[in-house]
């Protein structure tokens, strides 16, 4: 965890449970903290509007953050969703309009206050960072800046739900999450009598996600909405940037600072899904102080250097040993006065006969996958659940198409997205890539660098997808997600290309052969190569830890397992958050998951997914639960969706509702 500081340069007072009124009269709950003397000297506002209930879903990383923030002179507020925690209305989806105008009526109450200077940022992780980019691309008058970390420019290619085109497995996965913990009920401490009414009627209008997001299988409007890829322009308000390189996110970074007119700065460290002062693996940075130094030159319009700071810092990792989680990736800061970069290269690769480099392919290479394969890719973005990271992708590998480079003379630091452009037949009308560039250590491991996976037949557009003509030469590019990495004198590179990669996206409903007929590999290069820290971050800082009593230790377990009799692989996944009580206002709070991801390695119909989730809280004299459950299943032209959301008080069930869906298969 990050340094504890408590002594700031100014007092601060901090609201449980501010109420703030939308203009349909609907009551949100905030917490706020802010100088003790903000009425006679105001400061800007600084919001995070989130779902995920600031009584204790996120009150971990609130309290180490929000509280140094107010310290140095703004008002932090973090606001629960409507239909969310303690606040009044109805959720219906992510990112709705009602959600952004919320935001920004939030920020034109706050900058109408007494305490408010009248400017105001916007902050956020993952759902946070995604609708801060949304409310700045409305332009609120008074929202002048936002840090934006772990988020997407993409709804549809580039979030849970459709990468590359491909049905993520994830997008089921968020959606019995989402479903979970919307489903929690208010505390009865802040809303009084109505509380379990208010709990009922949220409870009997929960959206199920799932249906539609994975109804929704192209890029239609729906996708394009707060997918701020569709006008960069719109942004006028100041971007800092953040990601990390083990987790989903990571492209985001780099489309900004490509692409806003707006001020805009992007940090990628080798993080997981988490803020960067206490995100693994290491070295965290000084988060905190960098927000202050963003937050003070544009809210505050001090001259502090922050629009003279590098455009792109990252870390550059070294390679090593694969494993499901690493405490610390050694490696270096790089840092880049503008991009695309004067230090940048292209090296151009080709596929040849099982080779990568100058030599073209010769004879074509048939794939046809296992459709177990993918077993070693970790999740889509970790979440400190013990073994989530790649594992050594030789067991992947086997099960693919394999062109391994020479062994390089001298280091090579890639630094970009590499993109590899094919051309390929297939047997089938529908099939999927995978593709996986690779380390191949002197040790033996092969070490996952970075991947791309794209269903073909969205080829040439998401929006219009085509269905491959059967035997029919094709040409298309994959990109790979983006990467800093080093790859030392004496390793290889390896392109391996599989037709699946389960669970991490759902499987083509047939078995396909895709046969490649030529590649071409390009890796953007940095020529400059980096012996030291070209940058440097403060040490990573925070205010006072949550106040909490352990009930129940977290834990996590990963196997993958192979049934002797049927053949059926299954991956099963366990990850308990503990039990904890809060020592201020006494609610509990824990989670359980579970997961079951099973295929059979001849049979891409045979897939299914089993997820169950149970949230427990309430007080000592007062205890709740939610159980959800959620399984699915496919054949050839269907999925099958079964959803069951059961909800308790004292033990007794006090809601229970069942879900079940067919939705079509349209090119997935």
């Amino acid at each position: 965890m990050p340094e504890t500081e408590t002594d700031f340069p100014r007092d601060i007072i901090e609201i449980a449970d501010q109420p703030i009124i939308m203009p349909d009269g609907c009551r949100l709950s905030a917490r706020i903290w802010m100088p003790q003397d903000a009425e006679a000297d105001p400061v800007p506002l600084i919001l995070e509007h989130l779902p995920y209930r600031k009584r204790d879903g996120t009150i971990v990383r609130d309290s180490l953050t929000h509280p140094w923030m107010a310290g140095q002179g703004y008002a932090c507020i973090r606001v629960d969703m409507r239909g969310n925690g303690d606040s009044e209305g109805l959720m219906t989806d992510e990112y709705t309009e009602q959600e952004l105008q919320d935001a920004c009526d939030v920020i034109a109450w706050a900058v109408a206050q007494p305490w408010c200077s009248g400017t105001a940022g916007m902050m956020g992780i993952s759902w946070g960072g995604f609708n801060s980019l949304q409310v700045a691309a409305l332009r609120p008058p008074a929202l002048k800046a936002i840090i934006t970390i772990c988020s997407t420019v993409d709804r549809f290619a580039d979030d849970i739900h459709f990468k590359g085109g491909c049905l993520l497995g994830e997008n089921f996965g968020w959606a019995a999450n989402m479903l979970s913990y919307s489903s929690r009920p208010p505390d009865p401490l802040l809303l009084g009598p109505g509380w379990r009414e208010l709990w009922l009627n949220r409870l009997r209008q929960m959206p199920f996600l799932a249906r539609e997001w994975i109804s929704r299988q192209t890029r239609d409007d729906y996708w394009k909405h707060g997918s701020v890829c569709e006008d960069f322009g719109a942004i006028e308000a100041a971007v800092l940037s953040i990601g990390g390189w083990h987790d989903g996110y990571r492209n985001t970074i780099l489309h900004l600072v490509e692409n806003l007119d707006a001020p805009v700065k992007g940090i990628v460290g080798p993080w997981i899904h988490k803020y960067p002062h206490y995100a693994g693996p290491e070295p965290r940075i000084g988060f905190l102080q960098e927000a202050k130094c963003w937050w003070d030159h544009w809210l505050k319009g001090i001259d502090n250097g922050a629009q003279d700071l590098p455009a792109y810092r990252a870390w550059l990792m070294d390679s090593i040993a694969p494993q499901r989680w690493v405490d610390e990736r050694p490696g270096r800061w790089i840092a880049e006065r503008q991009w695309p970069s004067p230090n940048s290269d292209e090296v151009t690769l080709q596929l040849g006969d099982r080779s990568l480099g100058d030599a073209e392919m010769t004879t074509a290479v048939p794939i046809c996958s296992s459709s177990d394969c993918g077993s070693q890719a970790g999740e889509y973005f970790p979440f400190a659940y013990g073994p989530e990271l790649p594992d050594e992708q030789t067991p992947d590998d086997l099960r693919s198409a394999c062109f391994d480079g020479t062994v390089l003379t001298e280091p090579l630091d890639i630094v970009g997205a590499p993109k590899l452009a094919l051309r390929f037949r297939s047997d089938k009308p529908v099939a999927q890539l995978a593709v996986r560039l690779c380390d191949l250590r002197p040790d033996g491991t092969s070490a996952l660098i970075t991947m791309g996976v794209l269903n073909l037949t969205h080829s040439k557009s998401s929006e219009e997808p085509e269905l491959l003509t059967p035997g029919a030469a094709f040409e298309t590019t994959v990109t790979l997600d983006q990467i800093a990495y080093r790859i030392p004198a004496g390793h290889r590179l390896r392109i391996a290309i599989s037709t699946s990669y389960w669970p991490f996206i759902w499987p083509a409903p047939e078995r396909a052969t895709v046969t490649l007929e030529a590649g071409t590999l390009a890796l953007p290069c940095r020529t400059v190569i980096a012996d030291a820290d070209e940058c440097r971050f403060e040490k990573p800082v925070g205010a006072a830890p949550w106040r909490h009593e352990n009930l129940r230790p977290s834990a996590s377990t990963r196997r993958t397992e192979t049934d002797p009799t049927t053949g059926v692989v299954t991956a099963t996944i366990f990850n308990d958050a503990g039990e904890n009580r809060d020592l201020n206002h006494g609610l509990i709070s824990g989670s359980t998951t579970h997961e079951i991801w099973s295929i059979h390695p001849d049979d891409p119909l045979s897939a299914t997914s089993h997820i169950r989730w149970e949230q427990t809280g309430g007080r000592d004299d007062w205890r709740t639960g939610t159980v959800v459950d959620m399984e699915m299943r496919c054949d050839k032209d269907w999925f099958y969706i079964i959803g069951k959301l059961v909800a308790t008080e004292n033990g007794e069930v006090l809601f229970d509702k069942d879900w079940e869906e067919r939705i079509a298969r349209r090119f997935v």
